[in-house]
């Protein structure tokens, strides 16, 4: 099928006090389970380094260009899989796994401050919670400020908005790697029919019918 959707998932390698990173483990679960025959889902493991995903996303975003690109990671803080809203451009002063962090503390020297995803995680999470998973997902506006937060701001500059991020608590916490497969699965679903449903989204971001979608404009 020519007319495949492509669809990128990408996880985090260990780091700090995570010998196993769940977002990884977790991600190996959704391409087990697939997005469906119309889905070309692609995974990849991305490394916790600022100049590591400098380098990788752009070829990520490439032609073909993917449908949405969902970044997925830990976080030791999250009870529930979170919808993340927004990457937040400056504020990075955590070294990351090289020991470095960007002499700017930003991601993009000219970017706005925060850039929205095209998607509601409102509605993404509304559905998916009330569709019996056995998994509970919330959703934030602060993605942390390290690699997770500097990585979904980098995509969502890069695609437009076309971008999602999803932090997973730790493996057993309360959930299993299977749980959050998912989680994953039934989130990156969803999403996808969002964007199915209106495909003009992005290109008419200004047009009345949007005007609602304030924050649209922010990256435009």
């Amino acid at each position: 099928m020519a007319n495949k959707k492509k669809v990128i998932v990408t996880g985090f390698e260990p780091f700090g006090g995570h010998a196993v990173n769940s977002s990884w483990v977790a991600v190996q679960e959704l391409e087990k389970l697939g997005l469906g025959e119309a889905v070309d889902l692609h995974v990849c493991e991305v490394p916790v380094e600022y100049q590591a995903v400098q380098d990788l996303l752009p070829s990520l975003w490439k032609e073909p260009q993917p449908q949405l690109v969902v970044h997925v990671g830990v976080s030791g803080l999250a009870t529930t899989v979170t919808l993340e809203q927004c990457g937040h451009n400056k504020g990075y002063k955590r070294l990351d796994n090289c020991s470095f962090c960007p002499a700017s503390q930003c991601c993009m020297d000219s970017g706005p401050d925060c850039i929205q995803s095209l998607l509601d995680m409102e509605t993404v999470c509304k559905t998916v919670n009330g569709s019996d998973l056995g998994v509970t997902l919330s959703v934030s506006k602060d993605a942390g400020r390290y690699l997770c937060d500097y990585t979904y701001y980098t995509s969502l500059y890069l695609g437009h908005g076309h971008s999602a991020f999803i932090h997973v608590p730790p493996l057993g916490k309360p959930y299993s790697s299977q749980d959050l497969g998912r989680a994953l699965q039934a989130a990156v679903q969803e999403m996808l029919k969002i964007l199915e449903l209106d495909p003009e989204h992005n290109k008419h971001c200004n047009h009345e019918q949007h005007h609602h979608h304030h924050h649209q404009h922010d990256h435009v």
